[in-house]
């Protein structure tokens, strides 16, 4: 099987912006690395060195905004067949960063593609989660579900994540953290990253999710895909 014309994003919802040091990021690269060991063209986002506005709207400069970077943004979330949300736990819930990149997937949610389908049917999606602190499997139902509301399919097993022991202490990448070194951390980040590609293929190959009884073009233009309203007999 062969992975070469995929594409993946990977968005780090950190609250450090660049070049600081994201703990988070060194979770990403154990994913990326064996995306491109696959060929796999890997492109790193890390959203809040954008200017990324606060709405539920594709261009937030036409409801009051000065400037805002989404709109670019959303065209590389577009050229991705594969979709990895990754970001800290804070107070046992995801950063505010990543908040907002969800709210700004779900401004886009509306849009459709050209078989009438919503926009984001037909690629994948997974999350990475780092912290010292409990959460990853809250903050990981809050991501999938979010990305599966908003179009995306979710393999088995589609999240990572490091917590180290509960409690302040070391973050992942610091010395002597043994994040780098947990074969728990690192198992599931490989089978996510292999969960991801492979669905990322099947769908590819078969041209997306069947553009049948989930159109809303054709929903709006009248058809009703043999639902029949109880009313209505």
């Amino acid at each position: 099987m062969h992975f070469g014309d995929l594409r993946a994003l990977f968005i780090n919802c950190t609250l450090k912006k660049s070049p600081e040091r994201s703990h988070t990021q060194g979770l990403i690269e154990v994913c990326s690395a064996i995306m491109e060991k696959q060929g796999v063209e890997v492109d790193h986002l890390r959203a809040v060195d954008h200017d990324i506005a606060t709405g539920v709207w594709p261009d937030m400069t036409e409801h009051g905004w000065e400037t805002d970077a989404w709109p670019s943004i959303y065209r590389r979330v577009l050229a991705a067949d594969i979709l990895v949300l990754a970001g800290p736990i804070w107070l046992g819930d995801n950063s505010s960063v990543a908040k907002l990149v969800i709210e700004r997937l779900y401004a886009c949610s509306g849009l459709l593609n050209d078989a009438g389908q919503y926009a984001y049917y037909g690629r994948v999606g997974g999350c990475l989660l780092t912290g010292n602190e409990d959460g990853v499997k809250h903050c990981a139902m809050n991501l999938l579900y979010s990305l599966q509301h908003l179009g995306y399919t979710i393999p088995p097993q589609a999240d990572a994540g490091w917590i180290g022991a509960a409690g302040p202490g070391p973050s992942y990448l610091d010395p002597g953290s043994g994040g780098p070194e947990n074969d728990f951390t690192n198992r599931n980040a490989t089978f996510m990253t292999w969960n991801l590609l492979h669905l990322a293929r099947l769908l590819k190959d078969a041209g997306g999710i069947p553009a049948h009884g989930n159109q809303r073009s054709a929903w709006d233009a009248g058809c009703r895909f043999d639902f029949e309203n109880p009313e209505y007999r």
